[in-house]
């Protein structure tokens, strides 16, 4: 008998025949022996609905009442799937956040999970219940209903999981697996059978939104590994988890991130730490950042998401500023790339293209080029063809 954690996203639960589908696939498990806890989210497109409906009453809700009416999503799910397996026959229980103990502190919206009490969930599954617990939510110190931010069902499937010592956590979507590419844009992209916790983040902080960075860090901390599945055919997807062998040399994914800026400040009397600290001062999150600084003069450049442009123009009060929209960062993901000579084979090979390359970042498995947007799916679809599939 093993203990199977288990998180269902919103395409997997978005209507009564998907929410029949998992309850007939659990009662399989039930009765192979299996103990199962769900981790459910809305049903798709709910949570957006919500957002929607509370901006038609304020454009600028308070977190702590936007948290309220964002959590009901996820219980609407767990109702309903507990509804579901008592009507084939299968006992199961949902349990809000609240009810569990799942306790959070840090801003509303964006809470972190500081402690789960287990003993509901352990006791209800010595009784042979599943036990239902709904994602994205908590509870704080002051009794009030918190969310974890977007994609926080993963990470409260993955902290579920860890508080139980559970080796693995299943993550069920509408998606059979990780590519080595978004098989939209890159028809000959590869499904990974394995990723290490290092690839799967670097990816996920580079434009793959199959998995949320915060639920992968927890995993890599508690050593646990993430299986990312289809819950639409049920097979063998990926499995993210530690990897030893940090000397080869495989790349794993070409990733994209969209509709970024460039802000370069030149003049002789700015410095890299005043100028970067204004524009991060109101939370500004800075991509790459290059500087130079050559007979007297500096000039310093730095990459971020064109939501942030107009704010970051305006808080810079040296130099000369000058700037461009339409960007986009093209990344070469794997284990050992900095060190095989794979950053030259990149340059060369959209050099061949005829793609302009603005910014360079490296890492020890990854190595991303700030590109113009125009030219980014051809770039992602090159380097994917040469370096993957050839």
């Amino acid at each position: 008998m093993a203990l199977l954690v288990e998180k269902y996203g919103g395409t997997s639960v978005k209507d009564i025949g998907r929410v029949m589908a998992v309850a007939h696939n659990a009662r399989k498990k039930i009765e192979a022996g299996h103990q199962i806890v769900m981790v459910v989210s809305a049903p798709g497109g709910m949570t957006d609905e919500l957002i929607d409906k509370a901006k038609l009453i304020s454009s600028n809700p308070s977190g702590r009442e936007l948290d309220v009416l964002l959590s009901t999503g996820e219980q609407v799910s767990i109702a309903l799937m507990a509804m579901a397996l008592e009507s084939i026959g299968v006992k199961a229980i949902s349990y809000t956040a609240a009810q569990l103990g799942i306790v959070t502190e840090g801003a509303h919206n964006s809470a972190q999970i500081k402690k789960i009490d287990t003993a509901n969930i352990k006791k209800r599954l010595d009784e042979g219940y599943v036990v239902i617990v709904a994602g994205f939510q908590g509870i704080n110190h002051s009794g009030c209903v918190t969310t974890l931010g977007r994609g926080g069902s993963d990470t409260s499937a993955v902290a579920i999981g860890a508080a139980l010592g559970a080796e693995e956590v299943d993550i069920y979507t509408d998606v059979d697996g990780i590519y080595s590419a978004d098989p939209r844009i890159i028809k000959g992209s590869i499904k990974h059978e394995t990723l290490s916790f290092e690839e799967m983040l670097e990816m996920a902080g580079s434009g793959a939104k199959v998995l949320h960075t915060r639920c992968v860090e927890l995993a890599a901390k508690y050593n646990i590994s993430i299986h990312l599945r289809s819950s639409f055919d049920w097979t063998e997807g990926t499995k993210v988890m530690e990897v030893q062998d940090m000397e080869r040399t495989v790349i794993k994914g070409i990733t994209a991130t969209e509709n970024l800026a460039k802000i370069s400040v030149e003049g002789g009397n700015i410095s890299l730490a005043d100028t970067i600290g204004r524009i991060s001062e109101n939370g500004t999150n800075i991509d790459v950042i290059t500087h130079n600084f050559e007979k007297g003069r500096c000039e310093i450049s730095c990459i971020l998401k064109e939501d942030y442009l107009e704010g970051a123009l305006a808080s810079i009060e040296k130099g000369e500023v000058s700037w461009r929209k339409d960007l986009s960062k093209v990344s070469v993901i794997g284990l050992g790339v900095k060190s095989r000579g794979t950053a030259a084979s990149i340059f060369d090979i959209l050099t061949r293209e005829n793609i302009e390359i603005e910014a360079v970042s490296c890492s020890e498995i990854n190595i991303s080029c700030i590109i113009p947007a125009t030219d980014s799916k051809r770039a992602q679809q090159v380097l994917h063809r040469e370096l993957i599939e050839d």
